[in-house]
This record gives structure tokens, C-alpha cells and sequence, in this order.
């Protein structure tokens, strides 16, 4: 038997560092109140923009949960990239808020001041693609366009207006920022406008780079699709019978293994994503490379979106692809 398709399910874990080494040293250092290695890692990765974003969100969402932001502002002001981690973990905190609404005012509270912090991160670090992505991620939350720079008009006549203005901003630095498209991504999903999203992936996709993860994007639609549609027997099947989804499954397929090398090796949870997609649509031995470059760290998503026992079905994905990929 092949070892690369001989894998333990009891082998997979969850962390939110995924593959990266540093960034895990530093969250878990971060969970217990220590901020130095997290000041290390990003003043490693300032410059290089997709790993400076993945790295800001990753620490961000642990800081959000502790007070270790403000013991290291006092301690260390000027440090690389606390300014983005500051608005990072406030915007995360409103959208958690707004997540279970207790209270609106104290939601529009923790918004409003996210908002602020974010505006000031964009004037502070004008290179700075993250505060940009952090106003994409406030935007999410205001489904009636409320604000003047959620209705912008699009640069294309097919889509509707939205902050097409802030995702430009973040495109300056990193055009194909991944978590910037996910974020424009997330305000037509939240909307449940799921038309827009797909025509929002079809304008710009086509340009993305060969094995660029952007190209994972649609396999978020089609969950999210999934899941609206109370995950029926109907809406399974479009991994299955509707080919333009078995299609976007095998073109982002192909792009995951376009990606150059380590460097650029899709997230986790993009991984995740593809080895599902690629399981639900009957390709195992495909799946199975996937989880085989995966391993031992595998997300929540999509497996707690497609299914009332998660577990279960990852097990089920895994070891059907493995006995297929051997």
C-alpha cells in the first residue's frame, strides 16, 4: 500500500496555524498571554502580503478572546503590525457580536469602533492591505448599504454596487489577495445573494493566477448553497449532476496542484474544502492526494456545514478516498 494513502483519521487535528510552523509557535505563545513571538513572526513577514494577511487574521482572532493586546501596546507600541492586530481583533469582535446579537447597541458599538480603528490602521500603513480587508469585513455586516462606500458602482455593468471602492484598495498591495476576495465573497453570500456571488467569481476569475487560492472560492458557493437549501437530497446532488460545479471542482483541482510549491501552498481550510468538493463529485483518488498534502491538519469547514455529525462524514470522505486512492 501506498503510505501517503494509508491515513489515520485519528492523526488529523485542528489548528488555526495550519502548516506554518512559526505561526503556530506564536498563537500558542499568544493563548498563554505572551506576545514577543507573535512580534517576531510578523515583523518576518512584513512586505510579503498573502503571509502578512494570513498570519495578522491567525493572530487576531486568538488575541480577540484575551487581553494580551493591551498588555503589549503598553509595553511595545511601535511594534510591526499591532496596528493591524488591533483592528483585526476589533472587527473580529463585532462580527462575532453580531454573530449572537444580545444587544444592538453594544453591537453597533463594537462595530462602529472597528470601523474607526480600521480607518486609522489605513492612514498609519497606507501599504497595509489588512485594514482594507477589515473594512471588506465590516461591510459584510451592513446588508442594506447603509454606508456611501458599500454602494459603489461596480467596475463591471453586470454586477450591482458594493465596497468594490475598499476591495480596489486592498488589490493596490496584493491583487489577489485571497482573504480580501473572500471577504468581497462573504457580503453577497450574506445578503443570500448567491446569483451575484457566482457572477462575481466569473468576472474576475478568469484573470487570477495559475494555482493562486482565489480559485478555491467557488467551492465555497456551492456549500453555501448547500446549506441554504436546509442541505437536501436535491441540493447534494450538484456535486454530482450539475456539471458546471463538477467543473469549478476539477479547475480548482487543477489549480491547487499549479501551486507553486510551499510558498505558495493553499490554506487549510481551502484544502479542506477541495478534498470534500472533489470526494462529494466522485473523484476519491483525487480527494485522497489531497488529504494525503493535508495531513495532519484539516479545518471545520466545510465538514460542519455539510453534515449533522461532521466527524463521521470526514471519517467516511477520508477512508473512501484512501481505499480508492491506494
Amino acid at each position: 500500500m501506498d503510505t501517503a494513502f494509508a491515513l489515520d483519521p485519528g492523526r488529523f487535528v485542528q489548528h488555526p496555524a495550519g502548516h506554518d510552523g512559526e505561526l503556530r509557535g506564536a498563537v500558542e505563545e499568544l493563548q498563554q498571554g505572551r506576545w514577543m513571538a507573535a512580534r517576531a513572526v510578523l515583523a518576518s513577514s512584513w512586505g510579503n502580503w498573502p503571509v502578512w494577511t494570513t498570519r495578522t487574521q491567525v493572530l487576531a482572532a486568538v488575541a480577540s478572546r484575551t487581553d494580551v493586546l493591551d498588555h503589549w501596546r503598553a509595553e511595545a507600541a511601535g511594534s510591526v503590525g499591532l496596528v493591524s492586530l488591533l483592528a483585526r481583533a476589533a472587527v473580529e469582535r463585532a462580527l462575532m457580536a453580531s454573530a449572537r446579537p444580545t444587544d444592538p447597541r453594544t453591537v453597533a458599538q463594537l462595530e462602529h469602533s472597528a470601523r474607526e480603528l480600521c480607518w486609522d490602521a489605513a492612514a498609519t500603513l497606507a501599504e497595509d492591505p489588512v485594514p482594507w480587508i477589515c473594512l471588506l469585513a465590516l461591510a459584510q455586516l451592513d446588508l442594506g448599504q447603509s454606508r456611501p462606500e458599500h454602494r459603489v458602482p461596480a467596475p463591471d455593468l453586470m454586477l450591482p454596487p458594493g465596497p468594490w471602492g475598499l476591495l480596489a484598495q486592498a488589490r493596490r498591495a496584493d491583487p489577489w489577495n485571497r482573504e480580501a476576495f473572500h471577504r468581497m465573497l462573504r457580503v453577497w453570500l450574506a445578503r443570500g445573494s448567491t446569483g451575484t456571488a457566482t457572477e462575481f467569481l466569473a468576472a474576475f476569475l478568469p484573470g487570477a493566477p495559475a494555482g493562486s487560492p482565489v480559485h478555491a472560492l467557488p467551492l465555497y458557493v456551492f456549500v453555501d448553497r448547500y446549506r441554504r437549501a436546509a442541505r437536501t437530497d436535491a441540493a447534494q446532488l450538484q456535486w454530482t449532476s450539475d456539471e458546471r460545479v463538477r467543473a469549478a471542482v476539477l479547475r480548482a483541482y487543477e489549480n491547487w496542484r499549479a501551486a507553486p510549491g510551499e510558498q505558495g501552498r493553499w490554506p487549510v481550510v481551502d484544502e479542506s474544502h477541495l478534498a470534500h468538493a472533489l470526494w462529494a463529485a466522485r473523484r476519491p483518488v483525487d480527494a485522497a492526494e489531497v488529504f494525503a498534502v493535508m495531513s495532519p491538519f484539516v479545518s471545520s469547514q466545510p465538514w460542519v456545514s455539510v453534515g449533522d455529525r461532521p466527524d463521521d462524514l470526514f471519517r467516511q470522505a477520508l477512508a473512501q478516498s484512501c481505499a480508492a486512492g491506494r
